[in-house]
């Protein structure tokens, strides 16, 4: 494997999602920050829940985490009501866009997320866009298969807490 440089930005969804795959990149000798973008979780006490924890987390490990956004449910909803069946390709652009945004204007080279992880998500879906979107920005989309470590990664998140 090639030498990446050490300038990684993560979309992170949730601090159990994050573990495994923070865990994995710091084991190829990535230095990753974390950018927490999610302006699709509701309720308000949700978003807020989730923030928070990895929050906690973050410092915890010695991440650096960047809060992007504001919660803006609204706006998510506008944008998915006349098309509930595409909401998911809709959120997965929108992050990964946030996401490819911020670093390209603050000096990081890649991107990738923490969606990445999930058995549940459109794994294909989430790549087009992070590739997309890291291209459309000058950035290098970091893929890895993060879904062989969920179970692993939940069962930490069990252990250490996290909500």
């Amino acid at each position: 494997m090639k030498h990446l440089p050490m300038n990684t930005l993560m979309h992170i969804c949730c601090a159990p999602c994050a573990n495994r795959p923070i865990d994995l990149l710091r084991s190829e000798g990535l230095s990753v920050a974390g950018f927490w973008f999610n302006p699709n979780i509701h309720p308000y006490t949700e978003y807020q829940a989730r923030k928070r924890t990895l929050e906690e987390y973050s410092k915890e490990i010695g991440m650096k985490l960047i809060i992007g956004g504001s919660y803006d449910l609204r706006t998510f909803i506008t944008n998915v009501a006349d098309n509930i069946d595409g909401r998911c390709a809709y959120c997965y652009r929108v992050r990964m866009e946030e996401t490819a945004r911020y670093a390209a204007e603050h000096g990081y080279t890649h991107i990738t997320t923490t969606l990445l992880v999930s058995p549940y998500q459109d794994h294909e879906g989430i790549a087009r866009a992070g590739r997309a979107l890291a291209e459309r920005y000058g950035l290098t989309f970091l893929y890895r298969d993060f879904r062989v470590g969920f179970r692993q990664g939940q069962a930490k998140a069990r252990e250490l807490g996290l909500y």
